[in-house]
Protein backbone atom coordinates (compact mmCIF):
# COMPACT_ATOMS: atom_id res chain seq x y z
CA UNK A 1 0.00 0.00 0.00
CA UNK A 2 1.66 3.41 -0.94
CA UNK A 3 2.02 6.04 1.37
CA UNK A 4 0.05 8.17 -0.80
CA UNK A 5 -3.19 5.83 0.41
CA UNK A 6 -1.73 5.42 4.50
CA UNK A 7 -1.82 8.93 4.35
CA UNK A 8 -5.28 9.83 2.94
CA UNK A 9 -7.04 7.08 5.36
CA UNK A 10 -5.18 8.97 8.03
CA UNK A 11 -6.29 12.70 6.91
CA UNK A 12 -9.76 10.68 6.47
CA UNK A 13 -10.08 10.36 10.26
CA UNK A 14 -8.60 13.43 11.18
CA UNK A 15 -11.06 16.49 12.15
CA UNK A 16 -10.61 20.10 12.77
CA UNK A 17 -13.43 21.37 15.66
CA UNK A 18 -14.69 24.74 14.80
CA UNK A 19 -13.13 26.18 18.25
CA UNK A 20 -9.83 24.94 16.63
CA UNK A 21 -10.11 26.28 12.94
CA UNK A 22 -11.02 29.22 14.73
CA UNK A 23 -7.36 29.78 16.82
CA UNK A 24 -6.08 28.76 13.78
CA UNK A 25 -7.33 31.35 11.61
CA UNK A 26 -6.90 33.60 14.27
CA UNK A 27 -3.12 32.62 15.15
CA UNK A 28 -2.85 33.04 11.12
CA UNK A 29 -3.77 36.43 10.88
CA UNK A 30 -2.90 38.03 13.78
CA UNK A 31 0.74 39.06 14.63
CA UNK A 32 1.19 41.46 17.90
CA UNK A 33 4.24 42.64 15.72
CA UNK A 34 2.37 44.63 14.16
CA UNK A 35 1.06 46.43 16.53
CA UNK A 36 3.98 49.06 17.48
CA UNK A 37 3.76 50.39 14.45
CA UNK A 38 0.52 51.37 14.27
CA UNK A 39 0.44 52.95 17.55
CA UNK A 40 1.76 56.49 17.18
CA UNK A 41 -1.65 56.75 15.47
CA UNK A 42 -3.64 56.83 18.53
CA UNK A 43 -7.42 56.83 18.24
CA UNK A 44 -6.85 57.55 14.31
CA UNK A 45 -5.55 53.68 13.99
CA UNK A 46 -8.53 52.64 15.23
CA UNK A 47 -10.39 54.03 12.62
CA UNK A 48 -7.64 52.73 9.80
CA UNK A 49 -8.39 48.63 11.37
CA UNK A 50 -12.30 49.47 11.17
CA UNK A 51 -11.93 50.60 7.75
CA UNK A 52 -9.10 47.70 6.86
CA UNK A 53 -11.97 45.69 8.46
CA UNK A 54 -14.60 46.78 6.78
CA UNK A 55 -13.31 47.04 3.30
CA UNK A 56 -11.32 44.14 3.06
CA UNK A 57 -11.21 41.83 6.45
CA UNK A 58 -14.88 40.74 6.47
CA UNK A 59 -15.47 40.78 2.45
CA UNK A 60 -12.27 38.27 2.53
CA UNK A 61 -13.57 36.06 5.04
CA UNK A 62 -17.34 36.12 4.12
CA UNK A 63 -16.07 35.09 0.19
CA UNK A 64 -14.04 32.42 0.70
CA UNK A 65 -16.54 30.77 3.26
CA UNK A 66 -19.25 30.84 0.21
CA UNK A 67 -16.00 29.45 -1.91
CA UNK A 68 -14.94 26.98 0.28
CA UNK A 69 -18.69 25.13 0.81
CA UNK A 70 -19.50 25.91 -2.64
CA UNK A 71 -16.29 24.25 -3.91
CA UNK A 72 -15.12 22.22 -0.52
CA UNK A 73 -12.35 20.16 -2.58
CA UNK A 74 -8.63 20.77 -1.49
CA UNK A 75 -6.82 23.09 -3.38
CA UNK A 76 -8.34 26.38 -1.84
CA UNK A 77 -7.86 29.38 -4.13
CA UNK A 78 -6.67 27.33 -7.15
CA UNK A 79 -10.07 25.81 -6.98
CA UNK A 80 -12.06 28.60 -6.77
CA UNK A 81 -10.27 30.72 -9.62
CA UNK A 82 -10.10 27.65 -11.92
CA UNK A 83 -13.83 27.16 -11.91
CA UNK A 84 -14.59 30.79 -12.68
CA UNK A 85 -11.57 31.55 -15.11
CA UNK A 86 -9.66 27.97 -16.12
CA UNK A 87 -6.62 26.27 -15.00
CA UNK A 88 -3.61 28.76 -15.85
CA UNK A 89 -5.68 31.63 -14.01
CA UNK A 90 -6.21 29.03 -11.05
CA UNK A 91 -2.62 28.19 -11.01
CA UNK A 92 -1.15 31.56 -11.10
CA UNK A 93 -3.73 32.54 -8.00
CA UNK A 94 -2.44 29.48 -5.90
CA UNK A 95 1.50 30.66 -7.13
CA UNK A 96 0.94 33.97 -6.12
CA UNK A 97 -0.22 32.81 -2.53
CA UNK A 98 2.61 30.50 -1.78
CA UNK A 99 5.36 32.95 -3.22
CA UNK A 100 3.86 36.22 -0.82
CA UNK A 101 3.85 34.19 2.21
CA UNK A 102 7.14 33.00 1.44
CA UNK A 103 8.84 36.51 1.02
CA UNK A 104 7.00 37.25 4.17
CA UNK A 105 8.33 35.18 6.41
CA UNK A 106 11.20 36.26 7.48
CA UNK A 107 9.79 39.62 8.44
CA UNK A 108 7.35 37.76 11.16
CA UNK A 109 10.58 35.96 12.10
CA UNK A 110 12.67 38.97 13.30
CA UNK A 111 9.82 39.41 15.83
CA UNK A 112 9.98 36.14 17.54
CA UNK A 113 14.38 36.67 17.44
CA UNK A 114 13.57 39.96 19.81
CA UNK A 115 11.34 38.63 21.47
CA UNK A 116 13.07 35.76 22.54
CA UNK A 117 15.79 39.15 23.58
CA UNK A 118 13.69 40.37 25.84
CA UNK A 119 13.87 36.88 28.20
CA UNK A 120 16.09 38.48 30.45
CA UNK A 121 16.37 41.29 33.44
CA UNK A 122 18.13 43.65 31.58
CA UNK A 123 15.85 45.51 29.29
CA UNK A 124 19.08 47.81 27.64
CA UNK A 125 20.84 44.11 26.72
CA UNK A 126 17.83 42.84 25.17
CA UNK A 127 17.33 45.90 23.12
CA UNK A 128 21.03 46.01 21.64
CA UNK A 129 20.93 42.15 21.49
CA UNK A 130 17.56 42.52 19.21
CA UNK A 131 19.20 45.00 17.17
CA UNK A 132 22.02 42.85 16.55
CA UNK A 133 21.20 41.75 13.01
CA UNK A 134 23.73 38.61 13.27
CA UNK A 135 21.97 37.38 16.35
CA UNK A 136 18.69 37.81 14.43
CA UNK A 137 19.39 35.49 11.31
CA UNK A 138 20.15 32.87 13.70
CA UNK A 139 17.19 33.29 15.43
CA UNK A 140 15.61 33.48 12.34
CA UNK A 141 16.49 30.02 10.17
CA UNK A 142 16.28 28.01 13.57
CA UNK A 143 12.58 28.53 14.28
CA UNK A 144 11.60 28.94 10.70
CA UNK A 145 13.02 25.27 10.33
CA UNK A 146 11.53 24.11 13.67
CA UNK A 147 8.76 24.94 12.12
CA UNK A 148 8.79 23.21 9.36
CA UNK A 149 10.03 20.14 11.09
CA UNK A 150 6.95 20.28 13.00
CA UNK A 151 5.02 21.00 9.85
CA UNK A 152 6.26 17.38 8.54
CA UNK A 153 4.52 15.48 11.25
CA UNK A 154 1.45 15.66 9.75
CA UNK A 155 -2.06 18.15 9.69
CA UNK A 156 -2.64 16.99 13.25
CA UNK A 157 0.52 17.52 14.86
CA UNK A 158 1.07 20.42 13.91
CA UNK A 159 -2.88 22.33 14.34
CA UNK A 160 -2.78 21.03 17.50
CA UNK A 161 0.57 22.72 18.20
CA UNK A 162 0.06 25.74 16.09
CA UNK A 163 -3.48 26.24 18.10
CA UNK A 164 -1.66 25.53 21.33
CA UNK A 165 1.12 28.25 20.49
CA UNK A 166 -1.08 30.61 19.22
CA UNK A 167 -3.83 30.59 22.47
CA UNK A 168 -0.65 30.53 24.63
CA UNK A 169 1.41 33.35 22.24
CA UNK A 170 -0.82 35.48 20.58
CA UNK A 171 -4.73 35.64 22.47
CA UNK A 172 -3.58 34.89 26.06
CA UNK A 173 -0.67 37.57 25.41
CA UNK A 174 -3.43 40.44 23.47
CA UNK A 175 -6.06 40.00 26.53
CA UNK A 176 -3.09 40.69 29.15
CA UNK A 177 -2.28 43.60 27.25
CA UNK A 178 -5.28 45.12 26.60
CA UNK A 179 -6.39 44.28 30.78
CA UNK A 180 -3.70 45.99 32.23
CA UNK A 181 -4.16 48.78 29.95
CA UNK A 182 -7.57 49.31 30.63
CA UNK A 183 -7.01 48.74 34.60
CA UNK A 184 -4.23 51.57 33.93
CA UNK A 185 -5.86 54.05 32.97
CA UNK A 186 -8.90 53.20 35.53
CA UNK A 187 -6.40 53.96 38.11
CA UNK A 188 -5.79 57.50 36.64
CA UNK A 189 -2.11 56.98 35.36
CA UNK A 190 -1.53 59.31 32.48
CA UNK A 191 -1.80 58.05 29.29
CA UNK A 192 0.28 59.20 26.25
CA UNK A 193 -2.20 59.51 23.59
CA UNK A 194 -4.94 61.65 22.83
CA UNK A 195 -8.01 59.60 24.18
CA UNK A 196 -11.41 62.09 22.48
CA UNK A 197 -12.24 61.07 19.27
CA UNK A 198 -11.65 64.20 17.31
CA UNK A 199 -8.78 62.58 15.85
CA UNK A 200 -10.62 59.35 14.76
CA UNK A 201 -10.88 59.90 10.96
CA UNK A 202 -8.01 60.90 9.55
CA UNK A 203 -7.19 63.68 6.68
CA UNK A 204 -7.35 61.77 3.49
CA UNK A 205 -6.10 64.81 1.55
CA UNK A 206 -3.07 63.91 3.31
CA UNK A 207 -1.51 61.38 0.89
CA UNK A 208 0.79 59.49 2.90
CA UNK A 209 -2.71 58.60 5.01
CA UNK A 210 -4.10 57.22 1.96
CA UNK A 211 -1.25 54.67 1.54
CA UNK A 212 -1.26 53.69 5.46
CA UNK A 213 -4.75 52.87 4.94
CA UNK A 214 -4.31 50.85 2.27
CA UNK A 215 -0.99 49.02 3.95
CA UNK A 216 -2.74 48.11 6.96
CA UNK A 217 -4.72 46.03 4.88
CA UNK A 218 -2.20 43.18 4.79
CA UNK A 219 -2.92 43.18 8.45
CA UNK A 220 -5.86 41.12 8.10
CA UNK A 221 -4.54 38.97 5.04
CA UNK A 222 -4.22 35.57 5.40
CA UNK A 223 -7.97 34.72 6.22
CA UNK A 224 -8.35 32.47 3.42
CA UNK A 225 -5.38 30.19 3.94
CA UNK A 226 -7.13 27.83 5.86
CA UNK A 227 -9.73 27.24 3.45
CA UNK A 228 -7.66 24.37 2.21
CA UNK A 229 -8.97 22.09 5.67
CA UNK A 230 -12.58 23.02 5.20
CA UNK A 231 -12.53 19.08 4.03
CA UNK A 232 -11.59 18.52 7.78
CA UNK A 233 -13.67 20.65 9.34
CA UNK A 234 -16.50 18.80 11.56
CA UNK A 235 -19.85 20.10 9.69
CA UNK A 236 -17.77 22.21 6.86
CA UNK A 237 -20.90 23.97 5.46
CA UNK A 238 -21.70 25.16 9.13
CA UNK A 239 -18.46 25.23 10.99
CA UNK A 240 -15.84 26.91 8.37
CA UNK A 241 -18.42 29.94 7.99
CA UNK A 242 -18.70 29.88 12.16
CA UNK A 243 -15.18 29.93 12.63
CA UNK A 244 -14.47 32.30 10.08
CA UNK A 245 -17.05 34.75 11.99
CA UNK A 246 -15.16 34.21 15.61
CA UNK A 247 -11.42 34.63 14.23
CA UNK A 248 -12.84 37.70 12.27
CA UNK A 249 -14.40 39.18 15.75
CA UNK A 250 -11.25 38.59 17.48
CA UNK A 251 -9.09 39.95 15.40
CA UNK A 252 -10.25 43.31 14.95
CA UNK A 253 -10.92 43.44 18.36
CA UNK A 254 -7.13 42.62 19.47
CA UNK A 255 -5.59 45.09 16.64
CA UNK A 256 -7.52 47.99 18.22
CA UNK A 257 -7.38 47.85 21.87
CA UNK A 258 -3.37 46.01 21.27
CA UNK A 259 -2.39 49.13 19.54
CA UNK A 260 -3.68 51.82 22.18
CA UNK A 261 -2.68 50.03 24.82
CA UNK A 262 0.90 50.52 23.79
CA UNK A 263 0.08 54.45 22.67
CA UNK A 264 -1.21 54.27 26.34
CA UNK A 265 1.98 53.01 27.50
CA UNK A 266 4.86 54.51 25.32
CA UNK A 267 4.92 58.21 24.16
CA UNK A 268 4.98 58.71 20.55
CA UNK A 269 7.96 60.28 20.06
CA UNK A 270 9.62 56.87 21.84
CA UNK A 271 7.72 54.26 19.93
CA UNK A 272 10.21 51.32 18.52
CA UNK A 273 8.21 49.74 15.00
CA UNK A 274 9.95 46.64 16.33
CA UNK A 275 10.31 46.23 20.04
CA UNK A 276 8.08 48.90 21.61
CA UNK A 277 5.86 45.64 22.29
CA UNK A 278 8.09 43.80 24.66
CA UNK A 279 9.05 47.32 26.04
CA UNK A 280 5.21 48.05 26.86
CA UNK A 281 4.72 44.90 28.62
CA UNK A 282 8.05 45.17 30.84
CA UNK A 283 6.50 49.01 31.58
CA UNK A 284 3.05 47.70 32.45
CA UNK A 285 4.41 44.81 34.12
CA UNK A 286 6.96 46.39 36.53
CA UNK A 287 3.76 48.85 37.36
CA UNK A 288 1.64 46.28 38.74
CA UNK A 289 4.96 44.78 40.47
CA UNK A 290 5.25 41.96 38.22
CA UNK A 291 8.61 42.78 36.72
CA UNK A 292 8.99 38.84 36.26
CA UNK A 293 6.16 38.19 33.95
CA UNK A 294 8.09 40.46 31.31
CA UNK A 295 10.34 37.31 30.92
CA UNK A 296 7.38 35.01 30.85
CA UNK A 297 5.80 36.66 28.26
CA UNK A 298 8.24 37.37 26.34
CA UNK A 299 8.70 33.31 25.75
CA UNK A 300 5.15 32.97 25.17
CA UNK A 301 5.13 35.47 22.43
CA UNK A 302 7.87 33.82 20.98
CA UNK A 303 6.00 30.57 21.20
CA UNK A 304 3.22 32.60 19.23
CA UNK A 305 5.48 33.38 16.45
CA UNK A 306 6.35 30.06 16.05
CA UNK A 307 2.48 28.46 15.95
CA UNK A 308 1.78 31.08 13.60
CA UNK A 309 4.92 30.19 11.26
CA UNK A 310 3.64 26.40 11.68
CA UNK A 311 -0.24 27.65 10.73
CA UNK A 312 1.07 29.49 7.45
CA UNK A 313 3.88 26.73 6.08
CA UNK A 314 1.08 24.33 6.21
CA UNK A 315 -1.62 25.90 3.98
CA UNK A 316 -0.15 27.53 0.78
CA UNK A 317 1.84 24.37 0.10
CA UNK A 318 -0.26 22.19 0.85
CA UNK A 319 -2.60 23.79 -1.78
CA UNK A 320 0.11 23.58 -4.22
CA UNK A 321 0.42 19.89 -3.46
CA UNK A 322 -3.07 19.45 -4.43
CA UNK A 323 -2.51 21.42 -7.42
CA UNK A 324 1.00 20.02 -8.61
CA UNK A 325 -1.03 16.51 -7.81
CA UNK A 326 -3.05 17.40 -11.22
CA UNK A 327 -0.39 17.72 -13.46
CA UNK A 328 0.75 21.05 -12.91
CA UNK A 329 4.79 20.37 -10.77
CA UNK A 330 7.30 18.29 -11.38
CA UNK A 331 7.18 14.78 -9.98
CA UNK A 332 10.15 15.79 -7.42
CA UNK A 333 7.97 18.26 -6.01
CA UNK A 334 4.96 16.02 -5.88
CA UNK A 335 6.88 13.82 -3.17
CA UNK A 336 4.87 13.67 0.26
CA UNK A 337 6.19 11.30 3.16
CA UNK A 338 4.85 9.37 5.50
CA UNK A 339 2.78 11.65 7.06
CA UNK A 340 1.38 12.57 3.46
CA UNK A 341 3.49 16.23 4.05
CA UNK A 342 4.63 17.72 1.22
CA UNK A 343 8.01 17.61 1.75
CA UNK A 344 9.85 18.53 -0.93
CA UNK A 345 7.96 21.73 -1.68
CA UNK A 346 8.47 22.56 1.90
CA UNK A 347 11.84 22.70 1.43
CA UNK A 348 12.22 24.38 -1.55
CA UNK A 349 9.98 27.07 0.48
CA UNK A 350 12.77 26.76 3.35
CA UNK A 351 15.56 27.67 0.63
CA UNK A 352 14.04 30.66 -0.42
CA UNK A 353 13.24 32.21 3.35
CA UNK A 354 17.10 30.98 3.91
CA UNK A 355 18.64 32.54 1.17
CA UNK A 356 16.42 36.27 1.56
CA UNK A 357 17.48 35.76 5.46
CA UNK A 358 21.37 35.19 4.35
CA UNK A 359 20.89 38.15 2.48
CA UNK A 360 19.92 40.03 4.88
CA UNK A 361 22.50 39.59 7.78
CA UNK A 362 25.22 39.80 5.65
CA UNK A 363 24.38 43.13 3.86
CA UNK A 364 23.10 45.55 6.54
CA UNK A 365 22.67 47.65 2.95
CA UNK A 366 19.89 45.38 1.96
CA UNK A 367 17.60 47.45 4.34
CA UNK A 368 15.88 49.31 1.10
CA UNK A 369 16.20 45.96 -0.73
CA UNK A 370 14.51 44.09 1.44
CA UNK A 371 11.68 46.95 1.82
CA UNK A 372 10.72 46.62 -1.77
CA UNK A 373 10.98 42.60 -1.69
CA UNK A 374 8.31 42.88 1.18
CA UNK A 375 6.33 45.59 -0.68
CA UNK A 376 6.58 43.11 -3.45
CA UNK A 377 4.75 39.85 -1.67
CA UNK A 378 2.10 42.59 -0.48
CA UNK A 379 1.72 43.27 -4.66
CA UNK A 380 1.70 39.58 -5.45
CA UNK A 381 -1.10 38.62 -2.45
CA UNK A 382 -3.54 41.33 -3.23
CA UNK A 383 -3.25 39.93 -7.29
CA UNK A 384 -4.36 36.92 -5.75
CA UNK A 385 -7.23 38.93 -3.97
CA UNK A 386 -8.36 39.99 -6.73
CA UNK A 387 -8.82 37.35 -8.43
CA UNK A 388 -10.77 35.95 -5.47
CA UNK A 389 -13.66 38.27 -5.32
CA UNK A 390 -13.76 38.45 -9.03
CA UNK A 391 -14.42 34.51 -8.99
CA UNK A 392 -17.21 34.76 -6.40
CA UNK A 393 -19.02 37.09 -7.96
CA UNK A 394 -18.73 35.32 -11.49
CA UNK A 395 -18.99 31.76 -10.07
CA UNK A 396 -22.87 32.90 -8.80
CA UNK A 397 -23.53 33.77 -12.75
CA UNK A 398 -22.00 30.82 -14.34
CA UNK A 399 -22.78 27.97 -11.39
CA UNK A 400 -25.93 29.63 -10.29
CA UNK A 401 -27.32 25.80 -9.37
CA UNK A 402 -24.13 24.47 -7.52
CA UNK A 403 -25.24 24.36 -3.67
CA UNK A 404 -23.65 26.50 -1.89
CA UNK A 405 -24.56 25.81 1.91
CA UNK A 406 -23.36 29.32 3.20
CA UNK A 407 -23.95 32.40 0.89
CA UNK A 408 -23.24 35.93 1.26
CA UNK A 409 -26.74 37.66 2.72
CA UNK A 410 -28.52 39.65 0.21
CA UNK A 411 -28.69 37.60 -2.65
CA UNK A 412 -27.36 39.17 -5.70
CA UNK A 413 -27.12 43.15 -4.58
CA UNK A 414 -25.03 41.49 -1.15
CA UNK A 415 -23.03 39.77 -3.34
CA UNK A 416 -22.20 42.92 -5.31
CA UNK A 417 -21.92 44.95 -2.40
CA UNK A 418 -19.67 42.81 -0.20
CA UNK A 419 -17.73 41.24 -2.92
CA UNK A 420 -17.60 44.59 -4.69
CA UNK A 421 -15.98 46.43 -1.67
CA UNK A 422 -13.71 43.94 -1.23
CA UNK A 423 -12.72 44.59 -5.13
CA UNK A 424 -12.44 48.03 -4.99
CA UNK A 425 -10.65 48.05 -1.69
CA UNK A 426 -8.18 45.55 -3.13
CA UNK A 427 -7.34 47.20 -6.21
CA UNK A 428 -6.70 50.34 -4.66
CA UNK A 429 -4.63 49.05 -1.97
CA UNK A 430 -2.90 47.52 -5.46
CA UNK A 431 -1.87 50.33 -6.76
CA UNK A 432 -1.10 52.48 -3.89
CA UNK A 433 1.58 49.62 -3.14
CA UNK A 434 3.67 51.29 -5.45
CA UNK A 435 4.03 54.46 -3.83
CA UNK A 436 7.38 54.75 -2.24
CA UNK A 437 7.02 54.61 1.47
CA UNK A 438 8.09 58.19 3.07
CA UNK A 439 9.23 57.00 6.38
CA UNK A 440 12.08 54.51 4.57
CA UNK A 441 15.34 56.09 2.55
CA UNK A 442 14.87 54.32 -0.64
CA UNK A 443 16.84 56.38 -3.04
CA UNK A 444 15.16 57.09 -6.34
CA UNK A 445 11.03 56.89 -6.26
CA UNK A 446 11.60 56.64 -10.31
CA UNK A 447 14.05 53.15 -9.57
CA UNK A 448 11.90 52.05 -6.70
CA UNK A 449 8.85 51.80 -8.87
CA UNK A 450 10.45 50.43 -11.78
CA UNK A 451 11.57 47.58 -9.59
CA UNK A 452 8.41 47.04 -7.89
CA UNK A 453 6.97 46.96 -11.91
CA UNK A 454 9.76 44.38 -13.19
CA UNK A 455 9.62 42.84 -9.70
CA UNK A 456 5.66 41.97 -10.18
CA UNK A 457 5.68 41.26 -14.10
CA UNK A 458 8.46 39.24 -13.65
CA UNK A 459 7.44 36.86 -10.82
CA UNK A 460 3.70 36.42 -12.59
CA UNK A 461 5.49 35.18 -15.82
CA UNK A 462 6.63 32.38 -13.95
CA UNK A 463 3.99 30.21 -13.24
CA UNK A 464 2.55 30.76 -16.81
CA UNK A 465 6.04 28.90 -17.88
CA UNK A 466 5.26 26.13 -15.88
CA UNK A 467 2.17 26.01 -16.86
CA UNK A 468 3.24 25.74 -20.36
CA UNK A 469 6.13 22.91 -19.79
CA UNK A 470 3.71 20.93 -18.06
CA UNK A 471 3.85 16.65 -18.86
CA UNK A 472 1.16 14.33 -18.85
CA UNK A 473 3.41 12.55 -16.72
CA UNK A 474 3.30 14.96 -14.23
CA UNK A 475 -0.55 13.67 -13.27
CA UNK A 476 1.02 10.59 -11.49
CA UNK A 477 3.50 11.61 -8.56
CA UNK A 478 5.23 9.03 -6.60
CA UNK A 479 6.35 9.34 -3.04
CA UNK A 480 9.59 7.82 -0.81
Amino acid sequence: MSDTILANKGASKTKLTVATLAIMNITTVVSLRGLSAEAEYGTTAAFYYIFAAVVFLIPVALCAAELATGWPQKGGVFNWVSKAFGHRLGFLAIYLQWLATTIWFPTVLIFAGVALAFIGPDQTFDQALAANRFYSGIVVLVVYWFATFISLKGLKTASKISSLAGLIGTIIPGIILVTLAIIYIANGNPIHFDLSMKGFVPDFSNFNNLVLAASIFLFFAGMEINAVHVTEVENPSKGYPLAIIYATVFTVIIFIFGTLSIATIIPKNDINLVQSLLVAYDKLFAHFGLGWLGNVTAAAISLGVLGQIIAIISGPSAGILQVGRKGYLPLILQKTNTNGVQKNILMCQGAIVTALVIIMTLLPSVQAAYQMISQLAVILYLAMYIMLFLSVIYLRYKEPDTPRPYKLPGGMFGLWLIAGIGLFGSILAFVLSFIPPSQISIGSPSTYIGILVIGTIAFTVIPFIIYACRKPSWTTSTND
